[in-house]
């Protein structure tokens, strides 16, 4: 058997290392869309496989092929406070390209004051931006027996951080589902099964633009 010189053994070592980089340079790499949420993107009282963020995966590999991970780190019950504690630690682990924003619902219905919901929400979104990341801000109402003053101030959290810091923005989550039939579960908080569909198509118009 013929004994390989040391010069040859380099150059076959040297040629694998070459051809290994260029085929991994080929592939595309993967972005990460990173969903920080609550109850309304963490499936709560349905199929986890039903819920609009598997229906986005799967909306992602056909539109987008072996473009995009999904990471959802939404968790029922969430405020903005949980979710701004949270975030430094999802950001470095999932290194996102878009940082879905879905809070504030758990905030509003245990009546915090707005301009602490809108301070949380602020510093959510500048952290994602200082990491590199697109914001989507995904805005939700709730019923109007808070009363008006707070409702209104409530809404315009949303609608004021989407513009002050020019963000792709989802007024209202809900639209089209809230007062929908069979749409919401007998707590009449969150949306059914039958819901997760339209609450896709409802990110997926902000969201599309951001994909490109």
């Amino acid at each position: 058997m013929k004994t390989l010189l040391p010069t040859q053994t380099l150059f076959i070592w040297l040629f694998l290392v070459l051809v290994s980089f260029q085929s991994q340079a080929a592939e595309p790499q993967r972005k990460n869309l990173l969903i920080v949420g609550d109850s309304l993107s963490a499936a709560y009282g349905i199929d986890s496989d039903a819920a609009w963020v598997e229906l986005l995966k799967e909306r992602l590999e056909q539109e987008t092929p072996e473009t995009w991970n999904v990471a959802n780190a939404s968790i029922s019950g969430e405020t903005t406070d949980g979710g701004l504690r949270r975030l430094p630690d999802l950001l470095d682990n999932h290194d996102p390209a878009i940082v879905v924003i879905e809070l504030g619902g758990n905030d509003g219905l245990r009546g915090f004051p707005p301009d602490v919901i809108r301070t949380n929400l602020a510093k959510m979104i500048q952290l994602s931006q200082q990491h590199g990341a697109e914001v989507l801000l995904v805005g939700i109402e709730i019923p109007p027996n808070y009363g008006q003053p707070y409702t209104t101030a409530f809404a315009n959290v949303f609608s004021s951080l989407a513009e002050e810091y020019n963000l792709a923005f989802l007024p209202f989550f809900l639209a089209d589902v809230y007062d929908g039939e069979a749409m919401m579960q007998a707590d009449g908080i969150h949306p059914t099964a039958k819901a997760q569909p339209q609450l896709l198509d409802n990110i997926w118009t902000e969201l599309l633009a951001l994909l490109e």
